[in-house]
C-alpha cells in the first residue's frame, strides 16, 4: 500500500510544485508524479511513508486554493472487503467503535495500528464487498467528537491488475515502474496445512513407489511432506501440505478419501476424524471469546471440533490437534474455515514480527519459536526497500540489558518447571540469564522476574514467559496476558523518556498502546537510577521497550559526543 493518489488538485498544478510540496514536508518518493485533469499518482518507498504523507498532507495542505486529497491508490479490481479507517479520537472506547462499524455489515476483524500520529488506525475486515463499500460510502468523514474519519481500500494483492485501459485510480497505465523505482513484491505467507494421519495409513497415502502422493501433488499443485522418521512408533504421523488455500484443501480432501477407503476396506472404523495441528499462538483466535469462533465452524459445518489441552504443550512441541468429527464434505468445510482463521492470525502476527525486527537491529525472527515449525521464513522487505534503523549506526550493537518483569505469585512454579527444567531450558535456549528475585514478604501476590540479555534475548524469554502464563490459565479466556515490566535508566534520562510538558511518555503510549510511567517522586537508587514502569501485552511492551531504549542510547550517544568535542579544548588550556 505505497502507491498514492493525491486529488482535490486544481487543472493549474504542475508536476514540480506536487514535487515541492512532498519535498517541503520530508516525504520521500519514487519515480515521476502522473498528474491528470484534478488527480495525479506518484509512489513513496514503503507503506511507512505513504501513510505519514496520508497523515501529513491530506486535507491539510493547500494548493492553489484547494486542500488536497491523499490516499491510497486502489484499483477497482484490487477493491476488497479489508478497508482501514484513520483519525480515531484516541481515547474512543472499543464499544463504540464495533457498534458504529457494525451498522454497515458483519464485521469478521478489528485489528489497531500502530502509527505515529495521535489519532488511532484500524484495520477492518467486513463479510462481503459490498459491506466493506458502504462501510467506506457512509464512514469516511464522518464526525466523531472533534475528529474527522478517513477511510480507505487495503488493496486485495491477489486480485488481477488493472491493464493498460486501468480505471481512474489504477496505476495499470503507468506501464513499467519508472527508473530508479521499485515494484514492491507481494508478500507471500506460506504456513503450510499440518495433519495427523494414522501410521497404518501412510503407506496407502504414498502408494506404491510414491505413485499416489505423487499423483495428490500433480492434481493439487502441492509439496506434500509426509513425517515418516517423527515420532518412531507413534500411532500417528504429520503430514505438511503446502501450496495455496484451495490445494492445501483439495490435497486434504484426497488424503481423506484414501483414508476412509483404507478403513473400510480394513473395517478399522466407520469414520476416520480429521486431525489439523495448529500452532497455539494462534489457536486463541481460532475459538474467539467465549468459543464463538468455533462454534460458528461447528454449527456451519456441521461438525464436532475439539482441540487437544494446553498440559500437552512442551517448550519444543508448541502444536494443538484439532480434531474435527463428521461426514468427508462436512470435515473438509471444516479445514477451509480453520485455516482460514489460522492464516489470517499468521499474517496478522508476521506483521507485527516485522515491526519488532525493525526495531531490534539482527533480530531473527525464525529463531524466536513462534512460529509453525514448517511456516517458511519471515518475509524478506521489498527490494530497494530497506530496513528501519531508528537506532541509528551507533546502536547497531547492543550491550546486554537488564528488565523486570512482575508475574503472579502462584505462577512462579510454571516458569521454573519441575527440578527447574523450565527456566534453565528457557535460558539456553534464549541465552539470557533468568532469576527470580525472593518474594517480599509471604502474603506477596506478584514476584519479579529479572532477565539479563540482549534484546533478542528479551524478546524470546518475555515472549515465552507471556505464553506461558496464559497455557496454564494464570490468566481467564477473555483476558489479554498484561504484565508490568520495570527499566532502571538514569536519572538524568528521566526527563527525555518523559518529554516537555509530558509529550515524549505519551507518544509512548499512543504508538505502543501500553502504559508508560515514570513515576515523579522517585528517588534515585545508589547508581543514580530510576524506574520507568510499562504495563501491557507483550507486543505492546515490546515495543515500548525498544522506543525507550532507543531514547537512552540517544542520549547515550550525545554526551559521548559532547565529552569528545571538549577534550581538545582543555589540552589547548
Amino acid at each position: 500500500m505505497n502507491k498514492l493518489y493525491i486529488g482535490n488538485l486544481s487543472e493549474s498544478v504542475t508536476v514540480p510544485e506536487l514535487e515541492s510540496i512532498f519535498k517541503e514536508w520530508k516525504i520521500p518518493f519514487t519515480g515521476q508524479f502522473l498528474l491528470k485533469t484534478g488527480y495525479a499518482f506518484v509512489d513513496c518507498p514503503d507503506e511507512n511513508w505513504a501513510m505519514k504523507a496520508i497523515d501529513t498532507l491530506s486535507g491539510k495542505v493547500e494548493l492553489h486554493g484547494k486542500h488536497i486529497e491523499v490516499e491510497h491508490s486502489v484499483p477497482k479490481r484490487q477493491r476488497s472487503r479489508k478497508i482501514q479507517i484513520r483519525n480515531i479520537p484516541p481515547h474512543m472506547q472499543w464499544e463504540v467503535l464495533d457498534g458504529l462499524l457494525a451498522q454497515h455489515g458483519a464485521v469478521e476483524s478489528c485489528e489497531q495500528v500502530n502509527t505515529e500520529t495521535e489519532s488511532a488506525v484500524v484495520n477492518v475486515t467486513y463479510g462481503t464487498k459490498e459491506q466493506a463499500r458502504q462501510a467506506i460510502s457512509k464512514l469516511n468523514g464522518h464526525q466523531l467528537e472533534s475528529y474527522s474519519l478517513t477511510v480507505t481500500y487495503i488493496p486485495d494483492e491477489q486480485a488481477p491488475q488493472q491493464g493498460p485501459e486501468g480505471g481512474r485510480r489504477g496505476f495499470g497505465g503507468r506501464g513499467p515502474p519508472a527508473p530508479g523505482s521499485s515494484a514492491p513484491l507481494k508478500q507471500q505467507f506460506d504456513i503450510p496445512l499440518r495433519i495427523l494421519v494414522p501410521t497404518q495409513f501412510v503407506g496407502a497415502i504414498i502408494g506404491k513407489e510414491g505413485a499416489t502422493i505423487r499423483n495428490i501433488t500433480k492434481q493439487t499443485q502441492s509439496k506434500i511432506d509426509v513425517h515418516r522418521k517423527e515420532n518412531a512408533g507413534a500411532a500417528e504421523k504429520p503430514i505438511s501440505i503446502h501450496s495455496t488455500a484451495e490445494g492445501c484443501s483439495a490435497a486434504c480432501r484426497m488424503i481423506l478419501d484414501i483414508m476412509q477407503q483404507e478403513a473400510q476396506a480394513t473395517k478399522m472404523a466407520e469414520e476416520v476424524p480429521l486431525k489439523i495441528l495448529a500452532h497455539n499462538n494462534f489457536v486463541g483466535r481460532l475459538i474467539g471469546k467465549e468459543g464463538r469462533n468455533l462454534k460458528k465452524v461447528e454449527q456451519d459445518t456441521e461438525t464436532k471440533i475439539t482441540i487437544s489441552p494446553l498440559q500437552d504443550l512442551t517448550l519444543y512441541n508448541p502444536e494443538r490437534t484439532i480434531t474435527v468429527k463428521g461426514a468427508i464434505e462436512a470435515c473438509c468445510k471444516a479445514e477451509e474455515d480453520i485455516m482460514k482463521k489460522v492464516r489470517e492470525a499468521y499474517e496478522n502476527d508476521i506483521a507485527a514480527m516485522n515491526l519488532q525486527a525493525n526495531l531490534i537491529p539482527g533480530l531473527n525472527l525464525n529463531a524466536l519459536g513462534l512460529f509453525p515449525p514448517s511456516s517458511s521464513t519471515v518475509p524478506p522487505h521489498p527490494i530497494g526497500v530497506a530496513p528501519a534503523t531508528p537506532y541509528g549506526p551507533y546502536m547497531q550493537t547492543s550491550d546486554p540489558e537488564t528488565v523486570h518483569v512482575f508475574i503472579p505469585a502462584q505462577a512462579v512454579g510454571a516458569i521454573i518447571g519441575k527440578k527447574g527444567q523450565h527456566i534453565k531450558q528457557l535460558s539456553r535456549y534464549a541465552e539470557a540469564s533468568i532469576k527470580i528475585a525472593p518474594a517480599e514478604s509471604p502474603d506477596t501476590k506478584q514476584r519479579m522476574v529479572i532477565i539479563t540479555g540482549l534484546p533478542e534475548a528479551q524478546f524470546k524469554v518475555q515472549g515465552r514467559i507471556h505464553g506461558k502464563l496464559k497455557e496454564e490459565n494464570f490468566f481467564g479466556p477473555k483476558e489479554e496476558v498484561k504484565l508490568e515490566t520495570h527499566i532502571k535508566v538514569a536519572a538524568s534520562a528521566a526527563g527525555r523518556v518523559i518529554g516537555k510538558g509530558g509529550k515524549t511518555v505519551n507518544e509512548l503510549q499512543n504508538l505502543s498502546s501500553a502504559e508508560v510511567v515514570v513515576p515523579r517522586d522517585q528517588v534515585p537508587d545508589e547508581n543514580d537510577q530510576v524506574v520507568v514502569k510499562i504495563i501491557g501485552h507483550f507486543y505492546a511492551s515490546q515495543l515500548a521497550q525498544r522506543k525507550i531504549r532507543e531514547i537512552l542510547a540517544q542520549v547515550k550517544h550525545q554526551q559521548q559526543q559532547k565529552v569528545q568535542s571538549s577534550q581538545p579544548q582543555a589540552r589547548r588550556k
